[in-house]
C-alpha cells in the first residue's frame, strides 16, 4: 500500500512537472512570437518609413528641378520679349524709314519683308507670354490651352481643334501650370517631330477628376523602345507630382495620344 501511494505522489509530481515544463514552453513561444512580430512591426515601420522619405525626397528633387525649369522659362521669356522683341521692332522700324527712301521697284518686298517682321514679333511675343508662370496664372489653363490651339492654326501648321465638355471646375493655379507645361511639352512634340496634319484636345470635367486628352494622327513612335526623353520624364514628374495617372500611347503610322486624369484634391 505504502509503495502504491509513493508510485502515485511520483505520478503526481512527473505530471506537475510536465504540466510545468509544457507551460515554460508556451510562455517562451509566447515571448518568441511577440519579440518576432514587435520585430517584423518595427522593421516594417522602417522600411515604409524609408520608402516615404525615399518618395518625399524624389517628389522634393523633383519639385526643385521643375521650379528651376519654370524660372529658366520665366527667364527666357523676358529675354523674347524685352531684347528680342525689341530688336525685332527696331528692324521694323528701320524698314518703314527705308520704305520711304527706296526706289519704287523694291518697295513691294520692302512692304512684303516689313509684314513678316511684324508677324514674327507677335509671335515672338506670344510665344513669351506661354512660357510665362505670371500670363498662365492670368490667363488660366483653358485659356492658354486655347492660345496654343490658335498659335498652331494661325501659323497654318496643322488643324488643331479645342473641346471643352461638363462644367469647369476651379483648379489651383500651381496645379494649373503643371498640366499646362505637360501639354506644351507633348505639342511641342507634335510639332517637331509628328508631321500631324490634325490635332485634337479635349479638356473633360467630370464629377470627381478632370480628364485631358490630346492626340495628333501623325507617324507616331514604337512605345515598346525604351527612351530616355527628358521630356517623356518631365511629364511623367509632373503627373506625380499632381497625384494623377497618365498614359502617352502612340504607334507607327497612327499618331500619339496623351492622356491625363487629374484628381480633384480634397480642400
Amino acid at each position: 500500500m505504502m509503495i502504491q501511494e509513493k508510485e502515485n505522489l511520483i505520478n503526481q509530481e512527473t505530471i506537475i512537472l510536465i504540466v510545468y515544463a509544457i507551460a515554460v514552453i508556451f510562455i517562451l513561444l509566447f515571448f518568441v512570437i511577440g519579440f518576432f512580430i514587435a520585430f517584423q512591426k518595427r522593421k516594417n515601420k522602417l522600411l515604409l518609413e524609408r520608402l516615404e522619405a525615399k518618395q518625399r525626397f524624389e517628389k522634393e528633387l523633383s519639385a526643385s528641378q521643375l521650379e528651376i525649369q519654370e524660372q529658366t522659362f520665366k527667364n527666357i521669356a523676358w529675354e523674347l520679349h524685352d531684347n528680342v522683341g525689341q530688336l525685332l521692332s527696331v528692324v521694323s522700324m528701320q524698314l518703314n524709314i527705308m520704305l520711304t527712301k527706296a526706289p519704287e521697284a523694291l518697295q513691294e518686298q520692302i512692304k512684303d519683308t516689313r509684314t513678316i517682321v511684324s508677324d514674327t514679333v507677335q509671335e515672338v511675343r506670344n510665344l513669351s507670354k506661354t512660357l510665362n508662370n505670371d500670363v498662365i496664372n492670368k490667363n488660366g489653363l483653358v485659356r492658354s490651352l486655347e492660345i496654343e490651339v490658335e498659335r498652331f492654326n494661325r501659323l497654318n501648321y496643322l488643324e488643331a481643334t479645342f473641346l471643352i465638355e461638363g462644367e469647369q471646375i476651379y483648379i489651383k493655379s500651381e496645379h494649373e501650370i503643371l498640366i499646362f507645361r505637360m501639354y506644351q511639352e507633348f505639342l511641342s512634340n507634335v510639332m517637331k517631330h509628328s508631321k500631324a496634319t490634325k490635332l485634337n484636345i479635349k479638356l473633360d470635367y467630370k464629377k470627381d477628376k478632370l480628364e485631358i486628352i490630346a492626340e495628333d494622327d501623325g507617324v507616331g513612335f514604337d512605345t515598346s523602345k525604351k527612351t530616355e526623353s527628358s521630356g517623356l520624364q518631365t511629364i511623367k514628374g509632373r503627373a506625380e507630382l499632381l497625384n494623377a495617372e497618365y498614359s502617352l500611347t502612340s504607334e507607327i503610322g497612327k499618331g500619339t495620344k496623351l492622356t491625363l486624369t487629374y484628381p480633384y484634391p480634397d480642400e
